[in-house]
């Protein structure tokens, strides 16, 4: 029996460093903050728990945390839903929701 010999890869490939995002880390930290010293914010008029606001200001959070610290995912569409712009615009809708009421 003979065997043939296997290659090893001798370094894994190359990858830019991590930096950290500075801007999503901010506004992440900011709802995270605001939203623990004053539940009210993700209430409507009425002070029940408005679900639209709330989701919109996760998905803010979520993304500003996942950029923020430098995380970039390999999938594209996992790059967009945790992007610096989706952090942008999640939290954009989540003032406009606010507004409204």
């Amino acid at each position: 029996m003979s065997t043939a010999p296997v290659s090893v890869p001798t370094s894994a490939p190359t990858q830019e460093p991590s930096r950290i995002q500075w801007p999503s880390l901010t506004v992440a930290l900011l709802i995270m903050v605001g939203g623990t010293l004053y539940p009210p914010l993700m209430a409507d008029a009425a002070g029940q728990a408005d679900h639209d606001l709330a989701m919109a200001l996760f998905w803010a959070m979520s993304a500003g945390f996942v950029r923020g610290v430098g995380f970039v995912p390999r999938r594209r569409i996992w790059r967009a839903i945790f992007s610096g712009w989706a952090c942008a615009g999640t939290l954009l809708l989540a003032v406009m929701l606010k507004l409204q009421h």
